[in-house]
């Protein structure tokens, strides 16, 4: 098609894009809306110091950033190549049940629905019939992470036992570095300054332009935060107040030490293991493991923490601790006036489900979906203000409940998890579940049926009575059902091999980006 003539546009068409800040989240955005709005006559500028350092330590997904990479021109491979990236099938959970426990959290189904009923209700039939048998045994993410094995999903499985999908783990400063590149690449013009002035319209309220330490006067027709805490334009210009949810996830520091790799890999999952005062991550790359305890301070020293993590480390450390201060909760208004603000700019979960790219990836398709003029009509913005409001409070709640369920007994903080009020959208998730084994979806749910099925089953959270339509067949009909089941997981999981092969065929290429990068 001929490219975009902006005699086409309308008199109001948003012409400038400015994007406040790099790292992850800065070029993110800036990458995506080059490619979404390619060929539209858009210029998209970048702004970012290198004196300024990012956290960069988000280096978990889930399965939706793979169509983050599709949509900006990128391949999964490209990504594990440059990155050092591993496969992820899910997350271990160790100890959060009670020391010695751990349950798995898959990207994939569970068993086969019969009838229109659910295959969990099968589950649970057998269960309170004294046939119990272990969830994980019906999902084929379980099985291949159980095995240390990855393959890649095939588009035409036999059946849904066989669907299952897959994240990445990627060095966060590699991928920020190799989104700079496409981005530039793709036409976005960046400048190496430091924002030092906020110029705004006095009738409208709008940001016109950024002025910077080198003298320069960036002007634009919207304007994207990705500042990080200090939210620069949304919240110290804007005005955007931050709704404060410590009180509900009230862990507010992590300690991260990347350490050398024990062995060759073969854990295609993050691990989230349970410690006195919080949980510790473990997330396996190609050149190192990522590591860090994400902790309360009300519990725990500083000090104590950071030793807690180097006692736990499975190889040598390669930095010193890193220590990162924040709070959950988000800002009032995500969109205000001609500023959006994302990632960490717009709010902050504790990276326990590895959401913090999913809520920079999906604040850049709600914009692109509610795209403005220059005008930017308020109710564009207050439809984005109240969709990612429900997606924060989704995400909340599916944490909170990782503590609320815990069976850590004796421990001040798990304790206290445990006694802690519920939001009631929370409270009636569970309600329902406990009355009849009933799973609830509300509007902008982040996490789906399975995954909240693998909570409640790996605590041991189990209801009252299950649907009393799956009692069509006899308990003996649903256990030879099961039987066939698992038989044909554990043939789907034989296709597999090592994770540690999988890695090996991106060899060759891997060498190139080898050396490391700097942090955008």
């Amino acid at each position: 098609m001929p490219d975009f003539d902006q005699q086409n546009a309308s008199p109001g068409a948003i012409r400038s894009v400015v994007v406040a800040g790099g790292g992850t989240a800065g070029w993110m955005a800036a990458t995506y809306l080059a490619a979404r709005f390619e060929g539209r006559g858009i210029g998209i500028t970048l702004v970012e110091s290198h004196e300024i350092g990012t956290i960069g330590v988000g280096e978990a997904t889930v399965p939706a950033i793979r169509d983050f990479f599709r949509m900006i021109g990128l391949h999964d491979f490209d990504v594990l190549r440059a990155t050092g990236g591993t496969p992820k099938l899910g997350i271990d959970f160790a100890g959060w049940a009670g020391e010695g426990t751990r349950f798995f959290h898959p990207f994939g189904l569970y068993g086969l629905s019969s009838r229109g009923v659910p295959f969990h209700q099968y589950w649970l039939k057998l269960a309170q019939a004294g046939l119990g048998r272990d969830l994980g045994d019906y999902s084929l993410c379980t099985e291949m992470a159980r095995n240390g094995a990855f393959m890649l999903p095939v588009d035409n499985p036999v059946n849904d036992l066989a669907v299952f999908d897959w994240a990445v783990h990627f060095d966060a400063s590699r991928f920020a570095a190799m989104l700079r590149d496409l981005g530039q690449r793709r036409g976005v013009r960046l400048i190496d300054d430091v924002i030092t002035r906020t110029v705004t319209d006095g009738e409208t309220g709008h940001i016109t332009s950024l002025e910077t330490r080198g003298g320069l006067s960036i002007a634009g027709d919207l304007f994207i935060d990705c500042t990080g805490f200090r939210a620069l334009l949304l919240g110290e210009v804007m005005g955007s107040s931050w709704v404060d949810w410590t009180d509900l996830l009230p862990c507010d520091r992590a300690v991260a030490m990347p350490c050398a790799a024990s062995g060759g890999f073969d854990r295609p999952y993050t691990t989230s293991t349970a410690r006195k005062a919080g949980w510790q991550w473990r997330i396996p790359l190609q050149h190192r493991v990522g590591n860090g305890y994400v902790y309360a301070s009300a519990h725990i020293s500083d000090d104590e923490a950071a030793a807690t993590l180097r006692a736990h480390l499975e190889g040598e450390a390669l930095a010193e601790p890193n220590l990162i201060r924040f709070g959950a909760g988000h800002r009032r208004e995500f969109w205000r006036g001609n500023c959006i603000g994302v990632g960490l700019a717009a709010g902050f979960l504790e990276p326990l489900e590895s959401t913090s790219i999913t809520l920079i990836q999906t604040a850049l398709e709600k914009l692109v979906d509610l795209f403005p003029d220059r005008a930017c009509d308020p109710a564009l913005a207050d439809e984005f203000n109240r969709a990612t409001t429900l997606e924060y409070e989704r995400i909340r709640d599916f944490l909170i409940l990782h503590y609320h369920a815990n069976r850590r007994h004796g421990e001040p903080l798990w304790d206290q998890m445990r006694a802690a009020p519920l939001p009631e959208k929370l409270a009636h998730k569970l309600s329902l579940w406990r009355a009849r084994g009933k799973l609830v979806r509300y509007e902008w749910e982040a996490f789906f049926d399975p995954s909240w099925l693998s909570m409640y089953a790996g605590f041991g959270i189990m209801p009252a009575a299950h649907d009393p339509m799956a009692d069509y067949f006899t308990d003996a009909q649903v256990v030879e059902a099961l039987d066939h089941m698992r038989e044909a997981i554990r043939a789907a999981a034989a296709h597999a091999r090592p994770a540690r092969d999988f890695l090996a065929r991106l060899a060759p290429e891997a060498s190139r980006a080898a050396a490391p990068v700097g942090v955008g």
